[in-house]
């Protein structure tokens, strides 16, 4: 992967990342690993062959533990697994989601939950593991993936956008909680981006066409696009912005 810029002070951070071995997740975690992080990530799929490329590609393999975010004691343990491998987190992108579309009518109070869990919970006690660490280190960095899809008032997903409308204002309170700590909490709203998931599921012609209609910038969208605007906010060539929402979008938030 190429960059337009390399961000130095990410070199030896411990840094972890959920939902790191597959769509955006998967080059979040070959781009920490480019800047000579300590990456390790969680996924609950196989991401075997994913860390064999990037060992092969970098000289470095990343940590991957097999874990559902949802599965808050398991998940808290795999935060103190790579603290134990790696060093205390220094930085830690909450990145896990699942943006299944739903109805309204017929939604159970256990869908909803389960939404909810996947998409919003997890960050909170992530949040809660790494700070201690953070803490005690004199400081650390969150990115929490959020998203534009409740500021659009998007279709089809109200427990998603729910949850990601959660995200930001989780982010915005935790600012204010950790800064005195030195820890910074910043939100990264992504656009639609084209993973393979929203190519195979819902990337329609007709559909792409009008979003992009929507956007100032007439380019799709790639995973790879969200590495640098993540690593920024992970640096310190952020070391003064917190509680910030970070849309990255191709203008699609600005003109409406």
């Amino acid at each position: 992967m190429k960059f337009s810029a390399t961000f130095h002070d990410l070199k030896g951070k411990s840094v972890f990342i959920s939902g790191g071995g597959s769509g955006i997740g998967e080059y979040l975690t070959e781009g920490f690993l480019a800047q000579g992080a300590k990456v390790a990530f969680v996924q609950r799929s196989d991401a075997t062959a994913l860390c064999d490329r990037l060992e092969r590609t970098y000289g470095t393999r990343p940590l991957f533990m097999s874990c559902d975010v949802t599965d808050i004691p398991r998940f808290q343990a795999a935060i103190d697994e790579a603290a134990a491998e790696h060093g205390p987190i220094g930085v830690l992108v909450n990145n896990a989601a699942w943006d299944n579309r739903h109805p309204v009518n017929g939604f159970t109070v256990a869908e909803w939950d389960y939404m909810l869990n996947v998409n919003l919970r997890h960050h909170f006690f992530a949040i809660q593991a790494v700070a201690p660490g953070m803490r005690a280190a004199g400081g650390g960095t969150i990115v929490n993936y959020s998203s534009i899809s409740y500021m659009m008032g998007g279709a089809g997903f109200p427990a998603y956008a729910a949850a990601k409308a959660g995200v930001t204002g989780l982010t915005r309170a935790l600012a204010r909680d950790l800064g005195p700590d030195n820890i910074r909490v910043n939100a990264l709203m992504p656009g639609w981006v084209l993973t393979d998931r929203q190519r195979e599921l819902w990337a329609t012609e007709e559909g792409l066409k009008a979003h992009m209609d929507r956007q100032c910038l007439k380019i799709e969208i790639q995973p790879r696009d969200m590495v640098e605007p993540t690593l920024f906010l992970a640096s310190a060539a952020s070391s003064v912005m917190t509680g910030q929402a970070l849309v990255v979008d191709a203008g699609v938030v600005v003109s409406g």
